[in-house]
C-alpha cells in the first residue's frame, strides 16, 4: 500500500526497488563524459534501418531485452510495461516493443517520461498489481528534428539556448526483490506555463515546472536540500539551470550544490557541439541507468530527488502560436548498499 504525503506525494510502503537497468545511446553519446558507463553505443545512427523513426525502435527494444537479461527474467515474468517516447502517437515506443508481447501503457510527458514510468511502475508494484514492471523510454536526434524542428538535409542554424536531442533509449525493470536501491516516494507534477513560447528554448519553459515539483516535494516532506546527496533534474540544460536556481533562491530553498543535471552531464560543452545540452526521454532516461543507478547501488550517494522534466508540446501547439508548458515527475530513491 501507498500513502499520501502532503499535497502531490506518495510514500510507498512496500519497498519497491530498481531490479536492473539498461542504457543504449548513439555515437555522439558515447563519445560524451559519460560514455564509458552506457551498456551499449551504437555508431550506426540508423541501426541498419531505413528510418530514424524504425532505429529508435530498435533501440527501444534492445533497452528493454538487455534490462531483462540482467534481471534474469523473461519477457512473460514482466506483468507491464510503462513507455513512451517524443514521436506522434509514441510510435517508437508502440513498434519497439510489440515484440514482448506484454501488456503496455502508452505515456506522453516528453522528455519527463521516464519519471512518469518509473513513478507509475513503483505505484504498480506497490499495491500489489505485478511483481515486476518495466519502464522505458527512447529518443532521437534525426527523428526528433525531423518531427518538430527541420529535415536534417535543411542544415538549419540552432541558437545558442536549443538543447541536443539524446539518441538512446533506457530501460529499468522494477520489482520486490532487493536491490542496491529503491523508490521511496515519488512527487506528481503540476502543468506550469509562464507563457513562454519559444521552443528553441525548452531548458526555460520547463525550469518553472522543475521549480514547482522540486519546492512541493520538499514542502511534502518537510525537509531542506542539504537532506539530500544529489537533486539531479532531466534536460533544463545551462540555460535552464541558472532560471531554477534562482526560481528555487526566490521559493527560500539553494540547491546549487545538490544540483545536476542530465542535459549538461551526457554532453561535454567545450568539445561537442550540442548548444545548451542533452534533451529528449532518452536524455535522463540513459544518464540515470548508466550514472545515477549505478552512484546509489554502491552508496556513494544516498538519498536521491530525480526529476526529469518535459516540455508538453506539439506540432499543431507549436504552428498555432500556443506557449510551452512544462511538467517535472520527482522520484526518490535511496540506496541500500550499507543496510543490513
Amino acid at each position: 500500500m501507498s500513502q499520501t504525503k502532503g499535497m502531490q506525494s506518495l510514500v510507498f510502503e512496500n519497498k519497491v526497488y530498481v531490479v536492473s537497468a539498461a542504457s543504449i545511446v548513439g555515437k555522439l553519446e558515447g563519445e560524451g563524459p559519460l560514455g564509458k558507463y552506457f551498456d551499449k553505443v551504437e555508431e550506426d545512427p540508423m541501426l541498419g534501418q531505413d528510418s530514424w523513426e524504425e532505429a529508435e525502435s530498435r533501440m527501444q527494444l534492445s533497452a528493454a531485452r538487455m534490462a531483462l537479461d540482467k534481471a534474469g527474467l523473461q519477457p512473460e515474468d514482466i506483468r507491464m510495461i510503462f513507455t513512451g517516447d517524443l514521436l506522434a502517437q509514441s510510435i517508437a515506443s508502440s513498434f519497439g516493443i510489440v515484440e514482448l508481447e506484454r501488456p503496455v501503457y502508452g505515456l506522453f510527458g516528453a522528455c519527463s517520461t521516464m519519471g512518469e514510468a518509473l513513478s507509475l511502475g513503483a505505484m504498480a508494484v506497490n499495491a500489489g498489481y505485478g511483481e515486476h514492471v518495466m519502464a522505458v523510454t527512447s529518443s532521437h536526434f534525426g527523428s526528433a528534428e525531423k518531427e518538430f524542428r527541420f529535415p536534417l538535409a535543411y542544415g538549419n542554424q540552432r541558437p545558442p539556448s536549443a538543447t541536443w536531442t539524446v539518441t538512446g533509449s533506457g530501460a529499468c525493470v522494477l520489482g520486490l526483490e532487493k536491490s542496491g536501491a529503491r523508490i521511496a516516494a515519488v512527487t506528481s507534477g503540476r502543468i506550469v506555463d509562464y507563457g513562454l513560447k519559444d521552443s528553441q528554448n525548452m531548458g526555460a519553459c520547463m525550469a518553472p515546472a522543475a521549480c514547482d515539483t522540486i519546492c512541493r516535494h520538499l514542502m511534502d516532506f518537510e525537509r531542506q536540500p542539504s537532506e539530500y546527496d544529489r537533486i539531479i533534474t532531466g534536460d533544463l540544460g545551462k540555460v535552464g539551470k541558472v532560471i531554477l536556481l534562482e526560481l528555487l533562491r526566490q521559493q527560500g530553498y539553494d540547491i546549487e550544490k545538490q544540483h545536476l543535471d542530465c542535459g549538461m552531464l551526457i554532453y561535454d560543452e567545450n568539445n561537442q557541439d550540442t548548444g545548451a545540452g542533452g534533451s529528449g526521454c532518452a536524455c535522463s532516461a540513459t544518464v540515470f541507468a548508466a550514472h545515477i543507478l549505478p552512484k546509489l547501488e554502491q552508496g556513494e550517494w544516498r538519498r536521491v530527488l530525480f526529476v526529469p522534466t518535459g516540455a508538453l508540446m506539439s506540432k499543431v501547439s507549436f504552428y498555432e502560436g500556443q506557449t510551452v508548458p512544462g511538467i517535472a515527475q520527482a522520484v526518490l530513491l535511496e540506496s541500500t548498499a550499507k543496510e543490513a
